[in-house]
């Protein structure tokens, strides 16, 4: 392997731990953003217990989405941010957390600002330094 194929694996590993990382914390922040909007107790363990179905449904998103490919693409957001939403709500419903509309609007216009956004703002600097 030449220096320049050690250096694109390389760069390519730094992006998926990049991507999934951001990914967790922004998802981590929206519970915990919530959790404080219903002024609710128990911060650490509460907001795990808010995210961690939003958590799974990203992850299984990064697989079946193959995210890994281009992690910080806005395609790959958008499929991290629809499995996110999709397979939080279901993993909700299963464990018999609340899933009311206006949950599932708040979730899909967060989640979306978050793991899309982050990745548009990368995409327009990207863009703008080529110019």
């Amino acid at each position: 392997m030449t220096w320049t194929q050690q250096q694109s694996v390389t760069n390519g590993r730094r992006a998926i731990t990049v991507a999934a990382l951001a990914d967790a914390v922004l998802i981590l922040v929206f519970a915990a953003i919530g959790r404080d909007a219903h002024e609710r107790g128990d911060i650490v363990t509460g907001v795990f217990l808010t995210a961690w179905p939003f958590l799974a449904g990203a992850a299984i998103a990064w697989l079946a989405g193959r995210a890994w490919r281009r992690p910080l693409s806005v395609a790959a957001g958008v499929v991290i941010w629809l499995g996110a939403v999709a397979g939080g709500m279901i993993l909700r419903a299963v464990t018999g957390q609340s899933v009311v509309v206006a949950f599932v609007v708040v979730a899909l216009v967060s989640l979306g600002l978050f793991l899309v956004g982050y990745r548009a703002l990368l995409a327009l600097v990207r863009r703008l330094r080529k110019r």
